[in-house]
Formats: C-alpha cells, sequence, structure tokens
C-alpha cells in the first residue's frame, strides 16, 4: 500500500495560500502608500490574484473597499469651458449671426462669380482677332508718299 503523502499536499497549499495572502496585503499597503487608486481590479493586477479570490477573502475585501472610499478623489473644480456656460439664448443669438454671417457671404461670392464672368467675357472679347469692321480709317501719313 502507497504512503499518505496527502500532508505534503495540504502543507503546500496552506504556503501557496499565505504567500498569496502576503502579495495582496502588500500591494494594498504599497498602493495605499503612493496613493494609487485602490480597487479590486488594481490590487488584484499589483498582487497577481484574481479579483475573485480577493471579493472572497473578508478581511483583505473590507480593507480594500475603506482604502478605496478614502482614496477616492475628490473631482477638481475646473472652470467649465465657455461652451458649456452659453445658455439657450444666446446659443440661438449666436446661431443666428451665423447664419446671417453666411448669407452675406453667399451674396458675395454671387456677385464675385458674376464680376469674374464679366471679366473673363471682357478678356475673351479683347483676345479674339480683330473683326473688319465698315468704318473707314485713317491712313497714315507714311503710307501716302510725298506729296
Amino acid at each position: 500500500m502507497p504512503a499518505d503523502n496527502s500532508h505534503l499536499i495540504v502543507a503546500a497549499a496552506r504556503r501557496r495560500a499565505t504567500a498569496t495572502r502576503r502579495r495582496a496585503v502588500a500591494a494594498l499597503r504599497r498602493m495605499d502608500a503612493t496613493g494609487t487608486a485602490i480597487t479590486f481590479e488594481t490590487v488584484a493586477r499589483e498582487a497577481g490574484v484574481s479579483r475573485s479570490w480577493l471579493y472572497n477573502q473578508p478581511d483583505l475585501r473590507t480593507e480594500i473597499e475603506r482604502l478605496r472610499a478614502r482614496h477616492r478623489p475628490v473631482p477638481a473644480a475646473r472652470p467649465v469651458p465657455d461652451r458649456q456656460r452659453a445658455s439657450d439664448a444666446s446659443l440661438l443669438r449666436r446661431l443666428e449671426a451665423a447664419t446671417e454671417r453666411n448669407r452675406q457671404l453667399q451674396s458675395e461670392n454671387r456677385e464675385l462669380r458674376e464680376a469674374l464672368a464679366l471679366a473673363l467675357g471682357e478678356r475673351r472679347t479683347a483676345d479674339l482677332p480683330s473683326r473688319r469692321d465698315d468704318t473707314p480709317r485713317k491712313k497714315s501719313s507714311a503710307a501716302i508718299g510725298p506729296c
């Protein structure tokens, strides 16, 4: 009959449980000392244990919850950006002003397009070879010869 070695297995399990508990406690102390955010997730990651194991350890669970509440960051009083402070009436006025500016720019663009079209038309007309027209032209004196 083989020897009963179960006591060795039980002793190894106890050593493993003790080492796991030491890692978790050390991680909690380290995180508390450095001001690191304490949550079940961060403690589990830091200690190399599972979150479910932490939840199942009543003393560790209580300590994590206590430290988490103590280290909960207080929201900094940041000034609210101007965009978020604007009232509905103010936003409506800004929208109306932007809409009016948009109309002005559209009108200006239309006028500029028309002016450009006229200028291009005049240029094309000026670039055409001169047409013969029926108006008599003055002959230059050099072309007539001596009198």
